[in-house]
């Protein structure tokens, strides 16, 4: 039985009969909470941040060169990270590459299971997802940042790399905010025997423990999908400035049809975010 089947089958009644609803807001936690609720120090944060949003890139020349500086990037990091990466860095590597990128393609841009933009999971394809969006880029602009118009702030390794390489408490609080669509990404990943289960694996270990809402969530969005709205979307009426272009955004990208709906491969993802990730 698979793990999101597993998942399911723990639904009980109660839950499995009510009705969708938006995701609850959490506790307030301060941001070293957040931080080192895993027991991973800073610097052991921000190795296995970088080291998942790299495997997490498409898989061209550039990041499979990169394959090498990731074995000694991540040889001292504790075993409850460092395993599941070096097994995703062993899977990765022994795949030819234009199948790899065949898989990559198949797995994150056709199965909205696999979709890497958090915000995707979280607000689906309603009004609230531009909101979301523009306060992710809010986060960026604050640590001095600024993300171009070829790409979505809440893309995964671009998220990843913020809280890498710039600011790993917002990122850290943007990571917790959209948990349970990290949480879908790993069991998805892990019921079709991924290559990059290894990186979300690693991934959700830096993370707080999953709580009852996270649970309540996730059991929701894998029964239901995200949330979608089927009227009043046209201009985003309710919407303005930055949260409007950002949602329409998603729309002239294909987004969230690149998250199942059969869109082309996409370019590399850039190291730094001031280049986005071409289409």
């Amino acid at each position: 039985m698979g793990a999101l089947a597993r998942l399911l089958g723990r639904r009980d009644a109660p839950s499995s009969s009510a009705p969708a609803t938006s995701p609850r807001s959490h506790p307030a936690r301060s941001p070293q909470d957040l931080l080192h609720a895993s027991g991973l120090d800073l610097p052991e944060l921000r190795i296995t941040w970088l080291a998942v949003s790299w495997l997490l890139g498409y898989p061209d020349e550039e990041m499979r060169a990169r394959l090498g500086d990731l074995d000694t990037l991540i040889e001292d990091l504790p075993d409850p990270v460092r395993t599941p990466l070096a097994r995703s860095l062993d899977a990765v590597r022994t795949l030819d590459p234009f199948a790899l990128q065949e898989k990559y393609v198949d797995t994150f841009d056709t199965r909205r299971r696999g979709c890497l933009h958090l915000t995707y999971f979280s607000h689906g394809d309603t009004r609230r997802r531009g909101m979301a969006l523009l306060r992710i880029k809010q986060d960026f602009r604050a640590a001095g940042l600024e993300i171009g118009d070829q790409e979505l702030p809440d893309h995964l390794p671009v998220v990843l790399e913020f809280a890498a390489g710039h600011d790993p408490e917002r990122g850290a609080k943007i990571l917790r905010q959209n948990r349970p669509g990290v949480e879908l990404l790993r069991l998805h990943l892990e019921e079709i025997d991924s290559p990059w289960h290894g990186a979300l694996a690693a991934l959700c270990a830096t993370l707080p423990p999953l709580d009852a809402d996270d649970r309540e969530a996730v059991l929701r969005l894998a029964a239901e999908g995200p949330e979608e709205e089927t009227v009043g979307l046209d201009g985003y009426g309710g919407l303005e400035g930055d949260a409007s272009d950002l949602l329409g955004q998603t729309a002239a990208a294909g987004l969230p049809d690149s998250c199942g709906g059969g869109a082309a491969a996409p370019g590399p993802v850039p190291l730094d975010l001031l280049r986005g990730r071409p289409r």
